[in-house]
């Protein structure tokens, strides 16, 4: 195998984290702060759920920030594009009390180095239903930054989510690479590991799994960190080692 470049996911990949957790946590925050605007937090956190689904099912003729508003105008009018400030000024000020319910890893932004200085290109390829500042937020919560990364995938630049492919392919489209230059690593089962239906290699992250279908995940590598750099290792000519690092 000989690949050019590794595609990582965030939440749960690079970012340990109990979904549930999270989401509960960060959409309690976010209606308290929206709250302090009119917004009645139930109403809500049901449309901000909404729109994301309905950025998940992008069909791509838009971009999924512009999907999640379009939504928003239907619910509360043109108004809540005025508002978009106030959402804005919760990730900015209010979104890193959420870090409290997420893990860290030293052995994720270890492994980030260890292949950026092997000389594969990095992405981060995390499901891009955030404005990119949460996404900026979230990287830093991993003990990594913006800089790591070749492309990072957010909703003002995306026009699909996981697990559609075209999601990944617009990421190859933007790097020029073959879907069989790239690996692709995540810890979800169903919105990951479709990355390889395209026929990119993969590799499952198990620290977080999420396997809603309960598939047998013996279909594909998978285990820690320490795991997936054996796995590059093993199946990549390289001059030099990447366990002894």
């Amino acid at each position: 195998m000989s690949i050019k470049a590794v595609l990582f996911d965030l939440d749960g990949t690079l970012l340990p984290m109990e979904q549930e957790v999270f989401i509960k946590t960060y959409f309690k925050g976010l209606g308290a702060k929206l709250a302090m605007h009119g917004y009645e937090p139930k109403e809500l956190l049901e449309n901000v759920w909404t729109g994301t689904m309905k950025m998940i099912k992008n069909d791509g003729s838009k971009t999924n920030d512009k999907v999640f508003w379009d939504y928003f105008v239907t619910k509360y009018g043109e108004k809540v594009l005025e508002d978009i400030r106030f959402f804005d000024e919760f990730y900015e000020n209010n979104f890193d009390s959420v870090a409290s319910v997420c893990g860290h890893n030293l052995e994720a932004a270890k492994t980030v180095d260890i292949l950026k200085e092997k000389g594969l290109r990095i992405a981060l390829a995390t499901n891009p239903v955030f404005p990119p500042i949460a996404t900026i937020k979230r990287i830093g919560w991993a003990r990594l930054s913006p800089e790591d990364f070749e492309i990072i995938t957010n909703y003002e630049n995306s026009r699909y989510c996981k697990p559609n492919p075209n999601y990944y392919m617009d990421i190859l489209n933007q790097m020029n690479l073959e879907p069989e230059e790239c690996l692709m690593v995540g810890n979800d089962v169903s919105e990951d590991m479709v990355a390889e239906k395209l026929g990119m290699k993969v590799f499952l992250l198990t620290d977080c799994l999420i396997n809603s279908t309960d598939r047998d995940i013996s279909d594909f590598p998978n285990g820690s960190f320490k795991e997936l750099l054996e796995y590059v290792e093993k199946n990549i000519k390289c001059r030099t080692n990447f366990i002894d690092k």
